[in-house]
């Protein structure tokens, strides 16, 4: 049976995310990474802090989801 792996990329105001699904089925990781309390102290979400956060996060998350779903 032929294995079909997506990488999947997400970002939202406040989190930086990366899965791997097999199959468009089964997820074999589900990285999230937030920033909530980076903004705290804000009292909200900053789009100059967030940005920097994702590029930060992005590399942590690919390996953490790639090394999780093997």
């Amino acid at each position: 049976m032929e294995r079909n792996l997506i990488l999947a990329f997400e970002s939202s105001c406040d989190e930086t995310s990366v899965a791997v699904i097999e199959n468009g089925e089964t997820i074999l990781s589900n990285i999230v990474a937030t920033q909530i309390k980076s903004h705290q102290r804000f009292g909200g979400v900053v789009p100059e802090v967030a940005s920097r956060h994702h590029i930060e996060q992005i590399t942590e998350c690919i390996s953490m989801a790639l090394a999780e779903a093997r």
